[in-house]
């Protein structure tokens, strides 16, 4: 559904479970890499199996992204997780590829988004209609809905990308 959803607007889509991201990237880029990549994962980033591999799309990045290139991280990566897949990442940390990062030179930006540094600016793009963010919105549900819905939502069904909830059912 989100590769499709990719593709929608305009981005090459690579589905992990078929082709190697990394080698995807480089035949992209003419072996050059991405400017630039982003996290959006965090700690439970996974092979096309289902395993669990916290490190996973980090190290990815740092294979596909040029040298002097940038990467954001704005997956979920917290200081503790006791549920994880791994040691590490019950401690808040991961095996990260720091050697090769650091000889590409490559720059990480992480942390929350600053949402309310940008709501306004975005809130007005969207009611001046250059920008339709709607397009991902795939259920819209009452409020008494959303154990179902964030219960399809975390297994990934087919269909459930995004869920806006309204209170006492309204807009449902």
């Amino acid at each position: 559904d989100r590769l499709r959803l990719a593709e929608s607007i305009g981005a090459i889509a690579i589905d992990d479970s078929k082709v190697d991201p990394v080698q995807a990237v480089l035949d992209e880029t003419m072996g050059l890499g991405a400017d630039n990549g982003c996290e959006c994962v965090g700690y439970q980033a996974h092979e096309p199996n289902g395993q669990e591999q916290p490190n996973l799309t980090m190290n990815r990045l740092v294979a596909s992204v040029r040298f002097t290139g940038k990467i954001g991280n704005v997956g979920v990566f917290v200081p503790q997780d006791p549920g994880a897949s791994d040691e590490l990442a019950k401690q808040g940390k991961l095996a990260f590829d720091y050697g090769m990062f650091w000889f590409k030179g490559q720059h990480i930006g992480s942390g929350q988004a600053p949402v309310k540094k940008y709501n306004r600016q975005l809130r007005d793009l969207i009611a001046a209609g250059k920008a339709e963010p709607s397009f991902i919105v795939s259920h819209e549900l009452p409020l008494d809905r959303a154990p179902d819905a964030y219960e399809h939502f975390d297994k990934r069904d087919e269909g459930w990308t995004k869920i806006v909830l309204h209170p006492a059912g309204a807009g449902a």
